[in-house]
């Protein structure tokens, strides 16, 4: 990684300029978890970050199957047609036994990828929490640095995803599928509370009356709900990434919420607790780092966890053991 290390100004100037190579280097330097590497990152960031945050973020997920790949592909052509550059930044699980992860997202979306104005930047979720990739926030603010009007995250769709992609967008699209069993057995308070619209996907050939209906049933449910902080109420809209349907529409709306929000106010409020709540995560995320990496943290670890394993010592004893030696270590470093 040294070898190959660009200089603070280096990756500044790459990034501000477009430049698609130091861009994903950028990424990359972001991602690592070498402390040498978060230091130069730091730097990186705190020069981008004022030329950043001009974009629509848009946050895009949904459970495997429901067609979220190919309604990226359909729906970021249709915004690359309306004038507009376009990132995404798809987020692929991990393997939960090797750490693996496939990776394969330029290979879902030919189209897009092999588009100037487009950038596809595949991030394996690895054990972060919802499926949303530790650095995906610094991820956004470099494609926004680099000149990306529209950024989609798209998600793996499955445990706290929604709830970690809610907390960095400006609109969060959840993809539902039609004919999928009771779809009022969909409507979940929590997911209501996040998305700001539901869209029933693959409303195409033999699916179309289903998606009709499930929309009705979707939009009947939905006025059970009251209006959002912002005074908006979540939208139910259909969508074919064969045929191209819906598209527009959904697109409109989109542009139509960022007006309301400007115009209340609410879309800088939500970008400002956005804000503070990346700077605790990120604080979280530094301490989990530094505590993980402790030589004399892993040697306890890998000295006692089987006692852990086969019961003999309370998994919360031996945590705050751990917490407290690391705790009492740092204190004897500042004395």
């Amino acid at each position: 990684m040294k070898r190959n290390r660009l200089s603070v100004d280096q990756y500044v100037s790459g990034v501000l300029e477009g430049d698609r190579m130091i861009l994903s280097r950028a990424i990359t330097l972001v991602e690592s978890r070498l402390d040498s590497d978060q230091l130069l990152a730091e730097g990186v960031m705190e020069q981008v970050i004022p030329y950043a945050g001009k974009s629509i973020r848009i946050g895009i997920t949904g459970v495997p199957g429901v067609g979220k790949s190919t309604f990226i592909e359909s729906f970021g052509n249709l915004i690359l047609e309306s004038g507009y550059r376009l990132a995404v930044l798809a987020v692929d699980p991990s393997s939960q036994k090797t750490g693996g992860s496939i990776l394969g997202d330029k290979t879902r979306m030919e189209k897009l990828a092999a588009d100037k104005r487009a950038y596809i930047r595949p991030s394996p979720a690895g054990s972060t929490l919802g499926g949303v990739s530790a650095k995906t926030r610094e991820a956004m603010l470099l494609c926004e640095a680099a000149g990306f009007d529209v950024v989609f995250i798209e998600t793996v769709g499955v445990g706290q995803s929604e709830i970690a992609v809610r907390g960095m967008v400006d609109f969060f699209l959840l993809l539902m599928l039609a004919g999928a069993g009771d779809e009022l057995q969909g409507i979940k308070k929590g997911i209501i509370e996040m998305c700001d619209a539901l869209i029933i996907n693959k409303a195409d050939g033999e699916n179309i009356e289903a998606s009709k209906r499930a929309k009705r049933e979707y939009s009947n449910a939905l006025h059970l709900f009251p209006a959002k902080e912002n005074g908006w109420y979540p939208k139910v809209k259909t969508s074919s990434a064969i045929t191209g349907d819906g598209m527009t529409e959904i697109w409109q709306m989109i542009l139509a919420y960022k007006e309301n929000m400007l115009s209340n106010g609410f879309f800088e409020s939500n970008r400002a607790s956005q804000r503070v709540n990346w700077m605790h995560e990120h604080i979280r995320y530094l301490l989990e780092s530094k505590f993980y990496q402790d030589p004399i943290i892993k040697e306890l670890i890998n000295s006692s966890i089987e006692n852990v394993r086969v019961g003999n010592t309370s998994a919360i004893a031996f945590g705050r053991t751990l917490v407290e030696n690391f705790i009492q270590k740092e204190g004897r470093k500042d004395e």
